[in-house]
């Protein structure tokens, strides 16, 4: 699986050696969005034994279903990560499929990932299960690999229905934010709120200010 983040990165970086051809598949909300299609590119330059897949994110299907952003669509099936591997795997015919995740991910990873002998299980394999966040960051220095996309400051960073992914959108590539608007149009009250609350509280700043300008002058 290939997310265009650090751990993909890494994962990808450290396999293709081994294999005469490798098929990335990266899951989506909207797609295309030029700045994942940049990564894109880029991947597909330096590993040119690699293929990329873009597939719809499993997790979608229950926002389409619910109605996140959007008009509800009670007839979409709900999909489980394990849905899009088994897709690939029989398109492909693939063997192997790689995840970045490590057990300093999470609690949750580390429960799954400590049950699981030399951390394979029916093809599934994760390399990166014993590695920390710093030792991904010092591999990426070693082999010049560049930085991800920075949407926020979490620790789990990619694209979402969330403020940090929306600013950064609207700043560096507002054609893309417009885009996710189209298939989710209710999601514009995300940087609609965000903006009237900052709005408010420059307000209100500048009342206390003027406030406090007056009592200092009356005083």
């Amino acid at each position: 699986m290939l997310s265009y983040g650090k751990d993909s990165l890494v994962t990808l970086d450290l396999i293709y050696p081994y294999f005469d051809e490798i098929i990335g598949v990266f899951m989506f909300f909207v797609d295309p969005l030029e700045h994942i299609e940049r990564w894109k590119r880029w991947c597909l330059a330096k590993y040119p034994k690699l293929k990329i897949e873009h597939v719809p994110h499993w997790t979608l299907s229950y926002a389409l279903r619910g109605g996140l952003y959007c008009v509800p669509n009670p007839k979409q099936k709900l999909l489980k990560l394990r849905d899009v591997v088994q897709s690939v795997r029989i398109k492909y015919g693939i063997d192997y499929v790689f995840m970045g995740m490590k057990k300093a991910d999470s609690m949750n990873r580390r429960c799954m990932l400590m049950n699981m002998e030399h951390y394979e299980a029916k093809g599934m394999c994760y390399p990166l299960a014993d590695w920390t966040q710093k030792e991904v960051k010092a591999y990426m220095r070693m082999k010049d690999l560049p930085e991800p996309v920075l949407y926020g400051k979490g620790a789990s960073n990619g694209l979402g229905f969330n403020v940090d992914c929306f600013l950064w959108m609207r700043e560096h590539f507002p054609e893309d934010l417009e885009r996710i608007y189209q298939t989710f149009p209710m999601s514009r009250r995300i940087l609609l709120e965000y903006d009237i609350k900052q709005e408010r509280e420059r307000l209100a700043k500048e009342l206390e200010e003027k406030a406090q300008e007056d009592e200092t002058t009356n005083g």
